[in-house]
């Protein structure tokens, strides 16, 4: 380390021969690290004069909570999206004082029986459910046992549960008006049929074509046809559309070549805009267009609710994160 320079977590884990990571859960207090590993990471952090960006409140073992994050998301084109939220969540716990032991898990493997067996192994008194929606088994016992439980990058139309989400409606009339903004009348949105969370984006797109006289809208839906569908009936013209507004980046980003390249037999200013604002949107070329979701913030905003709500706080809060347009340069004007 170099003389005058501040201490990092990255100067910790090099010293030990150790992952970042297992250097930021030992910091954090959280399960899954041996009290060896945890006391080696300790001591180190002292000696090299180390600071934590935010003072750590001591770790209370009354304040367990275990985060369960789905692993196909997380190893799959989502991979950036739920790593940041579980960033955001590391912090905050580390802040507060509470200790946080996130998993990745099959989402298919997650029933009643499954967090039982995880809450009791841990000693979790808080459960956060990243991008898993609540069946109702796991909704009751929830309920009647008293649980703390919230849902990461989730919503409960019922209100029964705390949540943390991006604004999706706005977000997708925001991604919706700036392709009208640029001349586009007749706009396809590509969405998911299955989350709460993603019907809002589809809300959200409906609500911007109503609220342009004159806009016309047309809604298909992943599960009953695919992307590679949808692609081929679009170069085919099957639908007369001069824009496309996909459910996220994943999905847009497979279409950029194919729809705007050299090659494309679209009309000049067609025009493709995602949602998330992930690391391929960066990578495309063109750069595509989308909607940013600080993916941090809202695993921040999920601890604290966490932590209110074993604090005695009963009120269900729905908290939903602000989002930003990224221009890109795959909209582009109709004339």
């Amino acid at each position: 380390m170099a003389p005058g320079k501040r201490a990092s977590q990255a100067d910790i884990a090099e010293k030990l021969g150790v992952s970042v990571s297992t250097v930021s859960r030992a910091l954090a207090n959280e399960i899954g690290i041996s009290d060896a590993v945890r006391a080696d990471v300790q001591r180190m952090a002292r000696a090299l004069g180390y600071k934590s960006k935010h003072p750590p409140v001591p770790g209370n073992l009354d304040r367990r909570a275990l985060a369960l994050v789905p692993l196909n998301s997380a190893v799959g084109s989502l991979a950036s999206f739920y790593s940041d939220i579980v960033e955001g969540m590391r912090s905050q716990a580390e802040q507060m004082g509470l200790v946080l032991d996130v998993r990745l898990v099959n989402e298919d493997m997650v029933t009643l029986d499954f967090i039982r067996r995880q809450v009791s192994k841990t000693g979790a008194n808080g459960v956060i459910l990243a991008g898993i929606d609540p069946d109702e088994a796991i909704a009751e016992w929830a309920l009647q046992s008293q649980m703390a439980l919230v849902l990461a990058n989730g919503s409960d139309p019922l209100m029964r549960f705390n949540s943390v989400c991006p604004a999706n409606f706005y977000g997708a009339y925001q991604a919706t008006q700036h392709l009208i903004d640029a001349g586009h009348r007749k706009i396809l949105h590509y969405t998911y049929h299955h989350r709460p969370t993603i019907l809002q984006r589809r809300r959200g797109f409906e609500a911007a074509i109503a609220a342009n006289p004159g806009t016309e809208g047309l809604v298909v839906i992943s599960n009953e046809y695919s992307s590679k569908d949808l692609l081929a009936a679009l170069l085919a013209g099957q639908y007369d559309v001069s824009a496309v507004f996909c459910w996220n980046d994943g999905v847009a980003v497979t279409m950029v070549e194919a729809l705007l390249g050299q090659d494309s037999p679209m009309r000049p200013g067609f025009s493709i805009i995602g949602f998330d604002d992930l690391p391929i949107a960066g990578m495309a070329s063109p750069r595509l267009s989308t909607i940013r979701v600080n993916r941090e913030a809202l695993g921040r905003g999920v601890i604290r609710l966490l932590a209110s709500q074993l604090d005695g706080e009963t009120a269900v809060q729905q908290l939903e994160i602000g989002l930003t347009l990224v221009g890109g340069e795959t909209v582009r004007r109709l004339d």
